[in-house]
């Protein structure tokens, strides 16, 4: 087989852009801990699963264990976390993205002829 190729050089735009996934996970993570930080500030006693935590709710009348209020905070703080990190994601994206800069790339066509023996 013989082959045939073609050769060009052009400039092409490169920017660079934030991952997302990673600032949204990284959110979420800063939401947990903010979470964590919460239970551990205005919680009571220490993690013993069933365990009360602290006073009862003037509002339900339960006793939640320090595992429980961790979970509820989390479910609350994790999501805004997530959300605050694509923000971030979406400002910075916006920043750097107005910064490109050209390059240039060198394009190499093969194609393959069958031969004629």
């Amino acid at each position: 087989m013989s082959s045939t190729a073609g050769h060009r050089i052009e400039t092409a735009r490169v920017r660079r852009a934030p991952r997302y996934g990673v600032f949204l996970v990284g959110g979420a993570l800063v939401g947990v801990l903010v979470a964590v930080i919460l239970t551990f500030a205005f919680g009571g006693g220490p993690i013993e699963t069933g365990a009360p935590a602290g006073d009862t709710s003037d509002y339900t009348g339960l006793t939640y264990s320090t595992p429980q209020v961790l979970g509820f905070l989390a479910l609350i703080f994790a999501p805004i976390g997530l959300a605050v990190g694509g923000v971030v994601a979406l400002i910075l994206d916006r920043v750097v993205g107005r910064r490109t800069r050209e390059v240039r790339i060198d394009r190499e066509t093969v194609v393959e002829s069958p031969d004629a023996a």
